[in-house]
């Protein structure tokens, strides 16, 4: 409900007809004055998207402290006092990501091989106590102390033999093309696009395969959106198929259940962000331990939602919990393949 001012007429605005109340009961619009303040119409886009009256807190709590409780109220019909699932799924999954993309990204740096497990950035950003511990273990690897800057231009020179590289087989499209001419190479359909991707990466990117990785993985990260949406569908398919024979729950009851259960994971996901945000600068250990908890929450939440909301045994729900786990796993695998190669010929 608007807190503009009710106007004294009393016939609606938009569809004219005689309105009892501050609500027309014809098309349901609100009775208010039509003017309003640059302030009400942000509060209003706010209020649209969450329901800030109350319902967007409240379900997010309820969702929170009672698996399965929300799906279970939505299959009962009892819809009205709790935000739409819909509305609530877009409303975090925007704000999951938006943090993400803004928090993470791959850049040259982060993907350029590394020595003894520290990143070059590490390795020249350490001090003189720091890299003089550092170099006892270096000397123990190639045999000679090393400087800074000597083991930096050994990391470069190690770059392109260890590192991860496309292959560089053949210099341009025409010689790979005299080859499949001559009959030296037999190449399929597939083969051949991929090669013929591979001489144009490498071209564009001057052979760089440290910025051609970060390009991959920059678009791959960029896709999780669309993965985690398609796999939604799939994973509401996979529990109706589990409970087929709990006739009371139809395939939309599933989705309702798979979306709540994406809403938890993406607010548990956001405070893990957050958490590693703060663990950087603080460098507290106890930290580590949350981070654990959470992630021991995520699968015994879900196994809780599942044994609520279906209402089966320990065991029975146990061994669906399991069997569904892998079906993630298993379809998140095969997007992530796929996609990977979608962002290889996207670069």
């Amino acid at each position: 409900m608007s807190h503009l001012k009710e106007r004294k007429e009393k016939n609606c605005l938009n569809c004219n007809a005689e309105v009892n109340g501050r609500f027309c009961s014809i098309c349901g619009q609100e009775n208010i004055e039509p003017n309003e303040s640059a302030w009400h119409l942000v509060t209003h886009v706010f209020n649209d998207i969450t329901h800030f009256d109350g319902k967007f807190f409240s379900s997010l709590r309820l969702l929170i402290t009672r698996p399965g409780f929300l799906s279970t109220e939505y299959a009962m019909g009892r819809r009205a006092s709790y935000l739409n699932p819909v509305r609530m799924y877009i409303f975090t999954s925007a704000v999951f990501f938006l943090i993400f993309f803004s928090l993470f990204h791959f850049d040259k740096d982060m993907v350029k091989k590394d020595y003894m497990g520290k990143p070059q950035s590490v390795i020249l950003a350490m001090d003189s106590t720091e890299y003089a511990e550092f170099s006892k273990d270096i000397a123990g690897k190639v045999k000679r102390p090393m400087t800074r800057q000597e083991l930096i231009n050994y990391i470069d020179s190690t770059q392109n033999h260890s590192g991860i590289t496309l292959t560089r087989k053949y210099r341009d499209k025409e010689q790979y093309d005299s080859l499949l001419k001559s009959g030296a190479k037999k190449h399929n359909w597939l083969q051949r696009q991929l090669i013929y991707k591979e001489i144009e990466v490498n071209k564009k990117y001057n052979n760089d395969s440290g910025l051609i990785l970060s390009s991959i993985l920059n678009i791959l990260f960029h896709s999780f959106p669309q993965m985690l949406f398609i796999c939604l569908p799939l994973y509401a398919l996979f529990l109706k198929w589990m409970y087929t024979r709990r006739k009371q729950f139809y395939y939309v009851g599933h989705a309702v259940f798979s979306i709540h259960l994406y809403i938890f994971i993406f607010i548990v996901m956001l405070a893990l962000l957050l958490i590693r945000k703060v663990g950087g600068y603080y460098h507290a250990g106890w930290l580590n331990y949350l981070s654990g908890f959470l992630w021991i929450w995520i699968f015994y939440y879900q196994y809780k939602a599942m044994r609520n909301f279906y209402g089966q045994g320990r065991l029975k729900t146990f061994i669906k919990f399991i069997l569904l786990s892998w079906w993630l796993t298993f379809v998140l695998g095969l997007l992530f393949f796929g996609f990977l190669i979608f962002s290889f010929f996207k670069v």
